[in-house]
C-alpha cells in the first residue's frame, strides 16, 4: 500500500512539472496583506522578497501604476533613512546668496518699505483674487529647521534642489515648452502676480522660505505641513524638475510627475519629472477631492501659468491654511491615469 502511494505521489509530482499553468494557479490564491480579500487580482502586487501579496490601492502611499522591476513590500523595502541635515551645510545646498556677493545683497530698509509697501497693495488688492507673497518666518533659526528638513527629505530620495525648471541632455529642451503650443491656450499670469513669482524666488535665493516642513509619515510617505499660518491666495511655490516629452515618461511609475503642457499635437506635450531634482512640491500631497472629507481637506489648487511665454505650474492657497495643517492640492498629473479619488 505504501508503495502504491510512493507511486501516486510521484505522478502528481511529475504532472505538477509537466504543467505549468499550476503555478499561475497557485498565485489565484493570493490574498492582499492588508484587506485581507483577493478580488481584483490584477491588483495586488506580488513582493518580490517575501511573496505576500498587496492591493495597488491598499498600500500607503498607494502605487499608482505597476512598478517596472522589482517591488518589495512595506516590510521588506527599506524605509527612506531620513538623518537631520547639517545646517552647516543648507546655504551651499540651497545655494543661498550671502550678504556681499555681487548678486546678493542684503537689502536695504528703502528696498524693505518698497516690498513691504507692494505687499500692502497686493493685500488691498486681494479680493481681485491677486496672488499674495508667502511671509516668511521672522526666527532665523526656525527657518534653517524648516530648510533642514525638506534638505533632508531631498537627501532621503538622493535629489538634488532646483528652483526653477531644468532641461536636461537627451529631455525636451527649453524651446519645447511654449505657452502658445497648448491646447485651447493658457492663462496668462499678469504682470503684477508675475511680480510676487519673482518676489517670491527672489526670497528663496536669500534663505526666506515659506513656513513649511517637511515631515514622514508612515501611511503617506513625505508630507507637507504648514510651520505658520498661511493666508488664502498666498504663492507657495513653483512645481519644479526635469522638462520631458509625456511620451518619453508613459511607462514611467514615478508618482509626482505634473502636466506642464498639454499641446494639440499629444508629441508636443510636456511633464514635469522630480525624480532627479525638484523643491518642496515634490513632498506636497495629492488630496482624494471626489469626497466631502477630501475636499475640506484641500488647501492648495494647482495651476498652470503662460510666464513670459512659457508654461509653469503654479501651488496657491485656497483659504487660509493655520499652523501644524498638512497641505493638499489635487493632483492634476497624468490626468486620466492617476487615480486621484484613491489618494488620502
Amino acid at each position: 500500500m505504501e508503495e502504491v502511494m510512493k507511486y501516486a505521489a510521484a505522478a502528481v509530482l511529475i504532472e505538477s512539472n509537466d504543467n505549468p499553468s499550476n503555478d499561475e494557479e497557485d498565485y489565484s490564491d493570493v490574498v492582499c496583506e492588508q484587506c485581507g480579500f483577493g478580488e481584483r487580482p490584477d491588483e495586488i502586487l506580488l513582493c518580490d522578497r517575501c511573496d505576500k501579496g498587496f492591493h495597488m490601492l491598499c498600500l500607503r502611499p498607494i502605487v499608482v501604476r505597476i512598478p517596472i522591476g522589482s517591488w518589495y513590500c512595506p516590510s521588506c523595502s527599506d524605509q527612506p533613512s531620513v538623518k537631520r541635515f547639517p545646517q552647516t551645510k543648507i546655504i551651499d545646498f540651497f545655494r543661498i546668496q550671502k550678504c556681499g556677493d555681487s548678486a546678493g545683497k542684503c537689502a536695504s530698509p528703502q528696498d524693505t518699505r518698497k516690498r513691504r509697501r507692494r505687499a500692502s497693495m497686493l493685500v488691498f488688492h486681494k479680493k481681485r483674487r491677486r496672488l499674495l507673497p508667502f511671509t516668511p518666518t521672522e526666527d532665523p533659526a526656525r527657518r534653517l529647521e524648516q530648510m533642514g528638513s525638506l534638505a533632508s527629505a531631498l537627501t532621503a530620495l538622493h535629489m538634488e534642489f532646483s528652483d526653477r525648471l531644468t532641461y536636461m541632455p537627451g529631455m525636451a529642451p527649453r524651446s519645447a515648452n511654449q505657452a502658445e503650443y497648448e491646447n485651447h491656450g493658457m492663462q496668462v499670469l499678469s504682470k503684477e502676480d508675475t511680480e510676487t513669482l519673482e518676489h517670491c524666488r527672489a526670497m528663496y535665493k536669500r534663505g526666506e522660505c515659506p513656513p513649511l516642513r517637511v515631515v514622514f509619515d508612515s501611511c503617506e510617505g513625505f508630507t507637507v505641513e504648514a510651520d505658520g499660518p498661511i493666508k488664502d491666495m498666498t504663492l507657495i511655490t513653483d512645481y519644479t524638475g526635469d522638462v520631458d516629452y509625456i511620451t518619453n515618461r508613459e511607462h514611467d511609475d514615478c508618482d509626482s510627475m505634473m502636466t506642464l503642457l498639454l499641446a494639440k499635437d499629444p508629441s508636443n506635450s510636456l511633464l514635469i519629472c522630480p525624480d532627479k531634482r525638484g523643491n518642496i512640491a515634490r513632498f506636497i500631497n495629492g488630496i482624494n477631492n471626489h469626497t466631502p472629507e477630501g475636499r475640506k481637506k484641500q488647501n492648495l489648487k494647482c495651476v498652470r501659468y503662460s510666464v513670459n511665454g512659457e508654461c509653469q505650474v503654479l501651488l496657491v492657497a485656497t483659504r487660509d491654511i493655520a499652523k501644524g495643517e498638512r497641505l493638499y492640492y489635487d493632483y492634476n498629473g497624468y490626468e486620466h491615469e492617476y487615480p486621484t479619488h484613491h489618494f488620502v
